[in-house]
């Protein structure tokens, strides 16, 4: 590796990685998400056909994964601006990944019920 490069294949790297997953994930989300609506003028009865497929648990479970991408592509794009901005970002970058992991990781736990109620009730019952 040359001098200097801050990415050295640890855990830096595997986040910026990770970004660009996230990334290119809600990326596909969004076009889908124009796509789907625009069927609304096209034929309402094929759009009231797709969002009856986005109440099946399949589907659920896709935006609980969706939340997880939204808010790590988030909290680690703060990160990123924080290494490039910030003097003694560099330094520190690796604690800051840790930390975001950590913020995302009871975000996400917190968001587990919410999101999830419906499907969890639908297979496990009350």
């Amino acid at each position: 590796m040359p001098a200097g490069t801050l990415y050295r294949g640890r855990e830096g790297m595997w986040s910026w990685v990770a970004h660009r997953v996230t990334g290119v994930l809600i990326f596909f989300f969004l076009l889908v998400h124009v796509l789907d609506t625009a069927l609304v003028r096209v034929s309402p009865q094929a759009y009231d056909s797709v969002i009856k497929t986005y109440k099946t648990p399949l589907v659920n479970l896709m935006e609980y994964g969706l939340t997880a991408a939204i808010l790590f592509h988030a909290l680690n794009g703060l990160r990123v601006i924080a290494v490039d901005f910030w003097s003694k970002g560099p330094k520190y970058q690796k604690q800051m990944l840790w930390s975001v992991v950590g913020v995302w990781v009871v975000l996400m736990a917190g968001a587990f019920w919410g999101i999830l109620q419906h499907t969890l009730l639908t297979w496990f019952g009350k």
